[in-house]
């Protein structure tokens, strides 16, 4: 019974075991919970001036089979006027409004209404290769994007990387430039 009676001993050592194992369980599941968030984001944005490779830089875009990519101008407040894809045997293309869309090299192979243009969504979805003759195989592709707000138009191209494993993201966001930030876009040598 003499060894049952020094009990109060023995608790105050744990006392201070609990909320140290408490306080590394809380880092290790917040480190853990935000590698996860970080690896299954949804959205990825970058400013106009960047997309448009003012920066000196190739904007990207992936799109995959599991699901689609959506190209944001929403946030830019800007509307789609024209797209082009180089080679649509990869990829499909669908938009949230009427949009004008150039077919081949010819710019009288339009399609759409050009003047009255109201998307500001364009959907990317990857899908298996077709058979185009005169369509070299290639493992990416260039997307050139015209929009306007406020009466100017703005070019975009982004090459589109055809993806072959888990989506990384289903939204590229444009968002306006930052004012007042300068060096946001500044040319970046390759």
């Amino acid at each position: 019974m003499k060894n049952n009676t020094n009990l109060s001993g023995n608790t105050s050592n744990n006392y201070y075991f609990l909320p140290i194992a408490s306080l590394i369980f809380s880092v290790a599941m917040f480190l853990l919970v935000g590698r996860a968030v970080a690896n299954n984001a949804v959205l990825r944005s970058v400013f106009s001036c960047q997309a448009q490779g003012l920066g000196g830089l190739i904007p990207t875009i992936n799109v995959w089979y599991q699901q689609g990519t959506n190209l944001s101008f929403i946030p830019a407040g800007e509307v789609i006027k024209k797209v082009w894809l180089n080679d649509p045997s990869q990829v499909t293309m669908d938009f949230d409004g009427p949009v004008c869309m150039q077919f081949g090299q010819d710019p009288n192979t339009s399609g759409g209404d050009c003047k009255n243009s109201t998307a500001n969504v364009i959907q990317l979805r990857r899908i298996k290769k077709l058979d185009i003759p005169g369509l070299p195989p290639t493992s990416n592709t260039l997307l050139t994007v015209v929009t306007e707000a406020q009466g100017k138009n703005k070019l975009y191209t982004f090459r589109v990387i055809y993806g072959k494993d888990n989506p990384e993201y289903h939204t590229l966001a444009i968002f306006p430039d930052p004012s007042g930030q300068e060096g946001a876009c500044a040319r970046v040598s390759q």
